[in-house]
């Protein structure tokens, strides 16, 4: 299917369909104990999500905790060493907490403080998601349980302290490869227990329905900000829309400000180290069809069908799957996924640090090298970049692995 001949006019009520589906991928393939728990969820965010009283506490959370609307920066010194075409930034670095996971988190806490629940669990790679969701609970006077794989620990030094200053129980995993595909079988294993007390707020669009529908909603309030700043500012849609994917949180959360509009639209995944397998995390653009953590997507799979190793120089991309709507916008010809490598990504890191101010996150420096290298190919234009994240969280890492160049 084309995307000139798919109706977006009615997409967001169409998909995902009742049963958490974005064409063939999504679902919910759970253990029966879950299911229940699963529903409890779902029927508690549609009552919520059209409820006056959430949606003005979320609005006011957003403007007087979080710092909303984040705004859009023009990187002309970028630009220009570039050539014609301007690249410009959603900056949701500039959120509390320093990256966009913050949208979702408020929101599911939210949802948790509704139903009664007294605990939130998570499973985090590059540790923002895990450092939101405990201000998050932090906020709500809520108790939390954040998994983490070993080698996401020891790259994320800050994060992690700043999850236990908050009061977040990080619970290091060692099994497997002891990153983000070990922390959410983890995370999912613990809720498998305690369902009844508490809720899984699953770090990203992916995971068992309602989650990624109830992500990308969290998180649309980028896409919808990004727009209406993007037109306010050139009069004007941009050209073109670059955004980073591991999960997908950030990237569903500005496309689906787009979708509709005559704007192309690129996600950008971790190309790594080379094309076999082990060496990437790009599950879009080298995976098949798969099942894994309750949801069916496009994965990168071993011999023998399971989730292959991935690798990522980035902890919050280096997961073997990808959200079931990005398959399917992908299946859909709407979105166009590419990887980037982990060279191109932090020369991107160090040129957006030093001509602009602004050190990103090592996720959302994948984006900003694939925009640099799109607007080469361009000539002419205008690129919106989302960038997801800020950059204090790697400076142990970046300093460790490639120095001050």
């Amino acid at each position: 299917m084309e995307k000139k001949n798919f109706d977006f006019s009615t997409y967001f009520k169409n998909y995902p369909d009742n049963d958490g589906y974005f064409g063939n991928y999504g679902g919910a393939y759970i253990a029966p104990e879950l299911k229940a728990a699963m529903e409890e969820i779902t029927d508690a965010y549609f009552t919520i999500c059209k409820s006056t009283k959430f949606i003005g506490e979320l609005r006011r959370i957003r403007r007087e905790f979080q710092g909303r609307p984040t705004p859009i920066s023009h990187l002309e010194r970028l630009s220009a060493s570039i050539g014609n075409v301007q690249l410009y930034a959603k900056r949701e670095d500039l959120n509390h907490t320093g990256a966009h996971k913050i949208n979702h988190c408020m929101g599911e806490a939210l949802l948790a403080k509704y139903m009664g629940k007294k605990k939130v669990i998570a499973e985090t790679g590059a540790g923002s998601h895990g450092v939101a969701l405990a201000t998050a609970a932090a906020y709500f006077g809520l108790e939390c349980d954040i998994y983490m794989g070993s080698v996401d620990i020891a790259k994320q030094a800050p994060n992690v302290a700043r999850m236990k200053i908050l009061g977040a129980n990080v619970i290091e995993v060692k099994e497997g490869l002891a990153t983000l595909k070990e922390a959410v079988d983890a995370a999912f294993e613990a809720y498998s227990r305690e369902y009844k007390d508490c809720i899984y707020c699953i770090g990203s669009v992916v995971g068992p329905h309602p989650f990624p529908m109830m992500v990308r909603d969290f998180q649309s309030v980028v896409g919808v900000e990004a727009r209406e700043q993007f037109l306010s500012m050139t009069g004007e849609l941009p050209d073109a829309l670059v955004a980073c994917v591991g999960g997908g949180s950030n990237s569903m959360g500005i496309f689906s400000g787009f979708l509709g509009d005559p704007v192309d639209i690129y996600g950008v995944e971790p190309g790594g180290i080379g094309k076999e397998l082990g060496n990437h995390a790009a599950s879009l653009t080298y995976g098949e069809e798969g099942i894994m953590h309750g949801f069916k997507s496009i994965m990168l799979k071993g011999d023998d069908g399971e989730p292959a190793p991935v690798y990522s120089v980035a902890s919050g991309l280096d997961y073997p799957s990808s959200g079931p709507e990005h398959a399917f916008l992908r299946d859909i010809g709407r979105v166009k996924y590419d990887a980037i490598s982990d060279d191109e990504t932090i020369d991107a890191f160090f040129k957006l640090s030093r001509l602009e101010g602004i050190i990103p996150a090592i996720e959302s420096a994948h984006a900003v090298a694939y925009a640099c290298k799109l607007a080469r190919d361009m000539k002419r234009g205008s690129i919106l970049i989302n960038l997801s994240g800020r950059g204090d969280k790697d400076m142990d890492f970046i300093i460790e692995k490639y120095g001050i160049k």
